[in-house]
């Protein structure tokens, strides 16, 4: 019974991130509402984070996914569009997704926040097809306790990310491989 229901729920999973990836890209309309709410997400991070804030003001440009849907029991995925700001501006929408597997269970949804620190990190995002997290430039992943010590002489890394507006529940521990993908204009 337990062995049927996980193949159940692995092959809805499945089923589920090969829609979501052979879904239209976002539209136009779309764009609007996911600028809007990527702007939003921003500046509401860098009001209640004085690291995320040191950090807008140094970054070349931040990749913000305002809403990350990620679900799993066993098998898990996430996925969520995003924005890259410029000088406040939005100037390219690029999509994420994850897959996992381990010990995990639940629903959740939250926002991260990439901040390209140079001009190399940014190149790359721009010129790989597919950027997976954990290849290419260095990302910290900047916790409570980082973020009290960061300075603008601390900032040493080619691009530092946030995990923000966690909501849901979920549990677990596991092995993921996520990528970013650049959508087109």
């Amino acid at each position: 019974m337990m062995k049927r229901m996980r193949t159940q729920m692995t092959i809805l999973l499945l089923a589920a991130l090969l829609a979501a990836a052979s879904a239209p890209r976002v539209l136009a309309a779309d764009r609007q509402k996911l600028d809007r709410s990527a702007a939003t997400a921003l500046e509401t991070l860098t009001a209640s984070n004085t690291a995320a804030k040191l950090l807008a003001e140094q970054a070349k440009a931040v990749l913000v996914f305002p809403n990350i849907v990620k679900a799993g029991f066993l098998f898990g995925g996430q996925m969520g569009d995003g924005v890259l700001m410029q000088n406040g501006y939005p100037v390219g929408y690029y999509n994420s997704v994850a897959a996992s597997y381990g010990l995990q269970a639940g629903v959740q949804v939250f926002g991260y926040a990439l901040f390209f620190m140079n001009d190399a990190a940014l190149a790359y995002l721009s010129q790989s097809d597919g950027w997976e997290l954990g290849v290419g430039p260095s990302v910290v992943v900047v916790d409570q306790g980082m973020g009290k010590s960061l300075t603008s002489t601390t900032l040493t890394q080619d691009v530092y990310a946030f995990i923000f507006n966690q909501k849901g529940l979920m549990a677990g521990l596991g092995i993921q491989g996520s990528k970013i993908t650049k959508l087109s204009n």
